[in-house]
Parts: structure tokens; C-alpha cells; sequence
């Protein structure tokens, strides 16, 4: 092979495979924030975005070189287990439950999350989940829990979707449905939707980007992987996710320590 070749061939290799959440995809984060990132280091970052759960399995079994998922307590179980070896905060934002502008459970009215949920469930509104073991859904079964509810029935329609799809059906149902505010904001089929509740600090969505373990998984890019996890939490990385912005709005904020 020619230097040239050589030179290519090495280029090529240059990428990682980011297991993430569709939430960062579909908001528009990753087009914002990789080329800044490639610009930087010469690495590219190509994404697969799942739900978190999903995303935890697809890190699990080695078969990306990095994670950046929201689910605390589940990133934090997965560095005890030994599949990753650091997890550190990158941004937050946060979820708000939509639903249709009559708001016939009047949740617009209520002064608390679990307020909100229960009087969902005691109206027997249709609710969309997601229904997929994303960071989404971990954290809506939270909020039915604490709100004393078993959600079933047929008012609760659990899709094994993402959050594109679950607003979509959401939209065609005039149904309640809680997403991720980032989701929300860039959904452009909101029909009769409208957001009703939000503010409640239990509704706090943390973001955490995770090292994989080098001992169970030595096969992956690790040192390039190294960068774009420093990369985040870097006074430049945590600027360009400051500076992302939806019509205007500001979608995640940085709280890298």
C-alpha cells in the first residue's frame, strides 16, 4: 500500500460508535456538537440512538466504543457491574407531560408530578408510553410509582416506541404523553397537543457519558473514545451544548463538574 493509502486507511479508522438516546438525535444535538468535536480532534463520532436500555446492551455486549444515556441509577449499577469504569455528568434538561389543549384529566391544575399522574389515572385518559426500556420510560414508571398507581388498562397504550413515534401517536390519539423537553420542542406533528404540566424538580432529566471497561471489552477504541468523553465535559465541549438552541430555546445545560 502507497503512504497515501496508508495515511487513508488510518484516517478511516478515525471514528468512534456512540451508543445514545433519540433524544439527543432527534432534537438536533449531535448534527450541532459532532462537527465541532471532528473539528477539534479529527474524530468522527457516528452515532446509534435507542432508547437507554437498549443502549446499555448495546455497550454491554462491545459493541460501541462509547455512552451517553439518561439513567442515573442505571449508568451507576453499570460501573459497579464493571462495564464501564467512570461516568460523569454532561448536561441536563428536562420532561414535561403533554396532552391534548382541553386537558380533560386538568392536569394543568395540579401541583406536583404525582398529582398529575394519579389524576391521569383516575380519568382514565389514554396515555401513550414508550414502552421501550428507555431513560424516558425507566423514568415515567417512577412517576406512576410515586403517584401510588399501577398503570394498566385500556386507557394505557404502551407502544415499544420512541419518543418520535410515541408523540405521533400521541397527536392521532389526543392523548397525555410525557417526553423529554428536547423532544417536544422540535416535534413539528403536535396537532391538538400542547404542554400542561412541567416545573416539578422530580422532573429533572441528568445526561451522563460513560467510559467502557478497557479489561471486558479491549478490542474497542478506548483512546479515541477518551477524547470525546473529555471532549463533553471540556470548557469548549460543554460550550457548544450551551450554545445548541431550537427556535430559540435552549435545550440542554451543561453541569459537567
Amino acid at each position: 500500500m502507497t503512504s497515501m493509502g496508508l495515511a487513508q486507511a488510518a484516517y478511516a479508522d478515525d471514528y468512534i460508535t456512540l451508543a445514545s438516546t433519540t433524544s439527543t438525535e432527534n432534537s438536533g444535538l449531535f448534527d450541532a456538537i459532532l462537527p465541532e468535536f471532528k473539528e477539534a480532534t479529527g474524530i468522527e463520532v457516528r452515532v446509534v440512538a435507542v432508547g437507554t436500555g437498549q443502549a446499555f446492551e448495546i455497550a454491554r455486549r462491545g459493541d460501541a466504543d462509547s455512552l451517553l444515556v439518561h439513567d442515573t441509577t442505571g449508568e451507576q449499577r453499570f460501573v459497579e457491574n464493571g462495564h464501564a469504569s467512570e461516568r460523569v455528568d454532561v448536561m441536563y434538561n428536562d420532561f414535561v407531560l403533554i396532552g391534548p389543549a382541553d386537558d380533560p384529566a386538568s392536569i394543568s391544575e395540579a401541583q406536583s408530578a404525582s398529582e398529575a399522574f394519579g389524576a391521569i389515572a383516575s380519568a382514565e385518559a389514554p396515555f401513550t408510553s414508550r414502552g421501550d426500556d428507555s431513560g424516558t420510560h425507566r423514568a415515567e414508571l417512577r412517576f406512576w410509582e410515586n403517584a401510588g398507581v399501577e398503570p394498566d388498562g385500556d386507557w394505557y397504550r404502551e407502544l415499544g416506541s420512541g419518543m418520535g413515534p410515541t408523540l405521533n401517536t400521541a397527536a392521532a390519539m389526543d392523548a397525555y404523553v410525557m417526553s423529554d423537553r428536547a423532544s417536544w420542542v422540535a416535534f413539528g406533528n403536535r396537532q391538538n397537543l400542547t404542554l400542561l404540566f412541567e416545573g416539578d424538580e422530580v422532573l429533572f432529566n441528568q445526561y451522563g457519558s460513560l467510559l467502557l471497561s478497557r479489561d471486558k471489552h479491549p478490542h474497542l477504541k478506548h483512546d479515541l473514545a477518551e477524547q470525546w468523553h473529555k471532549w463533553l465535559v471540556s470548557k469548549q465541549g460543554q460550550q457548544a451544548i450551551a450554545d445548541f438552541r431550537v427556535d430559540g430555546q435552549q435545550l440542554f445545560f451543561p453541569n459537567a463538574k
